[in-house]
């Protein structure tokens, strides 16, 4: 039966919970708003492209097949993936201007100041970089030199957009959430190492060693400690850590230990000052990065600030409540608590830079080993004492 498009109002519908009501709904009976936005702009979209199509070739069963359910839905999951990635890219761009009013107020300046009180430095910065030549020196391996920096990008875009800003907005609500975001974390020195011996390039390549090398002495404490979280709140799943949080207490406070170790962790990881050993601008030119120019170069330096909203957001899950707040829980608008409790954290990161000089390669391997190593294991004990002790129930 072909059905007759008299009016786009026909297929307008803003009632957010009637998206669950579809069959193919790909959320089974979580509420899911970034896709009931996606679902709600394909309505208006879909029907009004129906619409015209039905007023140039009446009765065609072309526009029942664009507002069937699973079209709709198939068409809506692509909008919804394209509004996460935008809301993560708008995130991490304002990060970009938040770091660089703050260090030029903090060096006695105002800091950028092109459109928007500066923030539109950050579009003039892309544009920049987009209309750069694209240089590739001869004698590099091409395949690994292209594949590398590609998956660098890719999976902290990624990672970046795994991470949910609360109940209702997230790409996949997965039971192993912290496990799967720190191992995507994990890949990136080695693809750094990869793409430094790449280049063929001794700078890129130091930098690269630098990356796999350095590694390992932060990772072994944040596996820890998140391992230490998860005992606390009886999962692995985000959404039961930040539940747990609510019900009991914010986790910095039982673990201020391990905070304040997994903040520096999380910042080494992210390969921000004063642990960007691996890039190091003062004595490696430009580190791994050496022989990136033009987008490429813009592009793995985005990539490098997706990385660090990540960092921030896991220290906001694991220590600050996530998206809740004490007494009042999820609130209206949790999505934005999330964003600001993330940016306090990224603005410590930014104290932390502005204080600090770089420590050298041995200091960090030091300090991951025989600092931050024992107090991960001594956060871990304090954590199953008050298991042990009922301050905390077993689930």
């Amino acid at each position: 039966m072909v059905v007759e498009y008299t009016s786009i109002l026909d297929f307008i519908d803003f009632n957010g919970q009637y998206v669950m009501d579809n069959a193919y709904y790909p959320f089974e009976d979580v509420y899911n708003l970034p896709f009931a936005i996606s679902y709600g702009l394909w309505k208006i979209i879909g029907g009004a492209l129906a619409w015209l199509i039905n007023l140039i070739f009446p009765e065609n069963p072309v526009s029942d097949w664009l507002m069937s359910e699973p079209v709709c839905v198939l068409l809506s999951l692509i909008i919804f993936m394209l509004i996460v990635f935008i809301v993560v890219f708008v995130c991490t761009l304002i990060s970009l201007w938040m770091e660089r009013k703050c260090l030029g107020r903090m060096m006695d300046r105002r800091g950028t100041m092109v459109g928007m009180k500066g923030f539109l430095q950050c579009v003039a910065d892309g544009l920049k970089t987009f209309m750069k030549e694209n240089t590739i020196p001869k004698k590099v391996d091409n395949m690994t030199y292209m594949w590398t920096v590609s998956l660098v990008i890719g999976v902290s875009v990624l990672l970046a957009c795994m991470i949910p800003l609360s109940q209702r907005w997230f790409v996949v609500n997965y039971d192993s959430g912290l496990l799967i975001i720190m191992a995507f974390f994990a890949l990136a020195p080695f693809f750094i190492l990869v793409s430094g011996w790449s280049q063929n390039n001794k700078y890129a390549m130091i930098g690269g060693m630098r990356a796999a090398e350095l590694m390992i002495s932060y990772e072994v404490p944040m596996l820890i400690m998140i391992a230490t979280t998860a005992l606390l709140a009886g999962s692995f799943n985000i959404g039961d850590i930040v539940d747990a949080q609510y019900e009991t207490v914010w986790y910095f406070i039982p673990q201020i230990i391990g905070f304040i170790t997994f903040f520096f962790c999380a910042t080494a990881e992210s390969e921000r000052v004063p642990f960007d050993i691996a890039e190091a601008e003062a004595e490696l030119v430009e580190g791994w990065q050496t022989e990136y120019a033009g987008m490429k170069w813009g592009l793995i330096m985005l990539a490098d600030y997706f990385r660090g909203y990540v960092a921030c957001a896991m220290v906001t899950i694991m220590y600050l409540g996530g998206w809740a707040l004490p007494i009042i829980g999820n609130g209206p608008i949790p999505e934005i608590v999330f964003l600001l409790k993330t940016w306090f954290v990224f603005f410590l990161m930014i104290l932390v830079r502005a204080a600090l000089g770089r420590v050298r390669p041995d200091q960090i391997v030091n300090i991951g080993w025989k600092v931050f190593m024992p107090l991960s294991v001594i956060n871990l004990a304090v954590v199953l004492l008050l298991k042990v002790g009922g301050f905390f129930r077993w689930l």
